[in-house]
């Protein structure tokens, strides 16, 4: 009975992460890639739990997933949102310190981890509404701070406060809202981290 149980909790865990991937826009690939389950399966959640139902609004995006670096550099608000989203993905755990930067802190594949980049995604939208980067947006992002080959961090010369930066780019760029952002404002001051994890989070920050 208990092998029954927990096979049943695991397949229940799926089925709702699934869901909430679904409702943030995910593509059938990615939802596949943090639940297991088949295409088929995703397609029926989809058409059996959000498509009938009246009041949803959640697209289905066909096609490969956004993998161009250039997205979160296209203007000040984005570069902004961007950094913040970052600042999200240290407090929640998703990322840490290095010698060379920072690092994924995740597995792919594992419910717990799809839980958690859910929850900072949520986050961020409680942040900005609307938001102007997507959920497949925000996978990108944390995969490709963690490749470190087209994105990494630093800290403006100017302002102090955290920026993206674009790896491949010929030279390097300031800080697009140094008028405006410092580290303090890329650490939402209402996020659910507790405070041990949001000091943490700033003294990683400042480190960069």
């Amino acid at each position: 009975m208990r092998v029954s149980d927990d096979r049943y909790t695991r397949d229940r865990e799926k089925f709702d992460l699934a869901l909430r991937l679904i409702r943030h826009e995910a593509r059938t690939y990615t939802i596949r890639q943090w639940t297991g389950l088949s295409d088929d399966r995703i397609r029926k959640l989809y058409r059996g739990y959000v498509m009938n139902d009246a009041a949803s609004t959640v697209l289905r995006h066909r096609g490969k997933s956004p993998r161009q670096a250039a997205f979160f550099f296209r203007n000040p608000e984005l570069c902004f949102q961007s950094a913040q989203l970052v600042s999200l993905f240290v407090l929640y755990g998703l990322l840490r310190a290095t010698a060379h930067g920072v690092e994924s802190s995740y597995r792919v594949s594992s419910l717990e981890s799809g839980a958690v980049i859910c929850r900072a995604y949520e986050a961020y939208r409680e942040l900005h509404s609307p938001a102007v980067i997507s959920f497949e947006h925000a996978w990108f992002l944390l995969l490709a701070l963690g490749r470190r080959d087209e994105i990494g961090l630093g800290r403006c010369a100017e302002c102090g406060g955290l920026r993206l930066r674009d790896l491949l780019a010929k030279r390097g760029s300031g800080c697009l809202t140094c008028a405006s952002t410092g580290i303090d404002n890329l650490i939402p001051a209402h996020c659910c981290a507790g405070p041990a994890r949001r000091r943490a989070a700033r003294v990683l920050l400042e480190s960069i």
